[in-house]
């Protein structure tokens, strides 16, 4: 193990076992701290009224801030491939907790404005390292069930925040500070964990391919420096990238408005809503990692991204049918959105690990690149969303919306069919002394 700089631990062996295994909980912990930073919507309405600003302008504050996260996301990415994943995420995570304390000196929407945008780009930056980071530290046969634990990460911050504003603001006498202390209490003793724990591959080790703990293999020549543009030559690459973008417009759609198209659509109430999301949310949390799970142990990938797709294309025209209606149960709802939720779960896991493989099968120096490309991706179908999705609705209606968003997603289909990776197994072979599936079959 070499030494850079003192908090830079730089492993010149692949990790195996329980070493493996924490340095890659580290990167986990740290999507999951990043994307609780982010997280203000349970203090918005105090926000709101302490600051006496508009709704409208909190719309635009968080529009800027989208936009400032998603040219992070892109930078970031870029950054990481050229610095290493550590160099950049342990620094940047300890300056995002300060950017929380910072928050308690807002006193003006001028103030928030710049906070969050602040706090957006050096947030986004830092967590540019951190898919990366789940891509060098699991190998091919874990890696769907990895990214299923990263994806936690966003979802886990939305319940923690909630259940800290919950339980503290009354404490604190309903103070929306109160909640940016903590936030930055918090995250700072996390990042000092993580930066304790957390290790480097060596770029020697980053430009290999793992395919098992103790089974490489190297298909780039060091010496010729890593070019973004090969990746971008790539068909496979752009069905990835395109695809997915309009495969995230039903999944932020839900996101950002899941609750307030069912409120609005059919008058339920704002609690029964958030039961019906929360069954959305706990079956794609589940089918994240078992569907994760089963495309690693099949080593398949594809069957499982198009298989989900279709099952939720499904799923959205009966749940766009609903919405045209009247007087229908939230038990009906409920197990629709738990549909919703499981089959889109069952697509992203596996499509994560394709992609992360397609680029890696490029060059497996420019994983952060890949990645900072899907964050800014991302953030700018947010951003898009937030812009349009509001004008669309007062337009029409939200069942017009969820049809847009349904056409998208099926579209996402076909792309599929352009990504590398094989689709069934044909034979067995050993490694390292146990039974492994390999596909073969394109």
């Amino acid at each position: 193990m070499s030494m850079g700089l003192s908090y830079v631990r730089e492993l010149d062996e692949y990790p195996t076992g329980a070493r493996r295994m924490k340095i890659l909980t580290m990167a986990v912990l740290a999507v999951l701290i990043g994307s609780y930073e982010a997280q203000i919507a349970p203090v918005v309405p105090l926000l709101l009224k302490d600051l006496d600003m508009s709704l409208a302008t909190y719309g635009a504050v968080s529009g800027a801030a989208a936009v400032a996260g998603a040219l992070a996301s892109a930078l970031g990415g870029r950054l990481t491939d050229r610095l290493g994943r550590v160099r950049l995420l342990v620094p940047l995570m300890l300056l995002t907790a300060l950017c929380c304390f910072a928050m308690t000196l807002v006193h003006s929407s001028r103030d928030l404005l710049i906070a969050r945008i602040v706090l957006a780009f050096v947030d986004g930056v830092a967590m540019a390292s951190t898919a990366p980071l789940v891509r060098d530290f699991s190998p091919r046969l874990g890696r769907a069930q990895a990214f299923g634990f990263w994806t936690w990460g966003p979802v886990g911050a939305n319940f923690l925040a909630a259940a800290v504003a919950g339980w503290t603001l009354p404490i604190f006498d309903d103070s929306w500070r109160s909640q940016f202390v903590i936030m930055g209490c918090f995250s700072l003793v996390i990042s000092i964990v993580i930066a304790l724990n957390i290790a480097d591959l060596s770029p020697e080790l980053r430009a290999q391919i793992q395919h098992t703990e103790r089974q490489s293999s190297s298909i780039v020549d060091l010496t010729r420096p890593a070019r973004a543009t090969s990746l971008f030559v790539r068909r496979n690459i752009w069905a990835h990238v395109v695809g997915i973008s309009l495969w995230l417009v039903l999944y932020i759609t839900l996101t950002l408005f899941g609750q307030t198209m069912l409120v609005g659509a059919l008058g339920i109430t704002a609690a029964e809503a958030s039961t019906i999301m929360a069954c959305f949310w706990s079956l794609n949390l589940i089918t994240l990692i078992v569907a994760g799970r089963l495309s690693d142990r099949t080593q398949l990938r594809k069957p499982f991204t198009l298989g989900g797709t279709v099952a939720a294309v499904l799923v959205t025209a009966y749940l766009a049918s609903l919405l045209g209606g009247q007087g229908v149960s939230s038990g009906m709802l409920m197990v629709v959105g738990a549909l919703l939720g499981g089959s889109l779960g069952v697509a992203y896991g596996p499509w994560m690990a394709n992609y992360s493989e397609d680029a890696e099968d490029v060059d497996p120096r420019l994983q952060g690149t890949a990645w900072g490309l899907f964050g800014f991706l991302t953030k700018a179908i947010a951003v898009v969303g937030l812009l349009v999705i509001p004008h669309v609705v007062e337009a029409t209606s939200w069942q017009t919306w969820l049809v847009v968003s349904l056409v998208c997603l099926a579209l996402f289909a076909p792309a599929v069919f352009l990504f590398h990776g094989p689709w069934r197994r044909e034979r067995a072979e050993t490694v390292d002394g146990s039974e492994a599936r390999v596909a073969v079959a394109e």
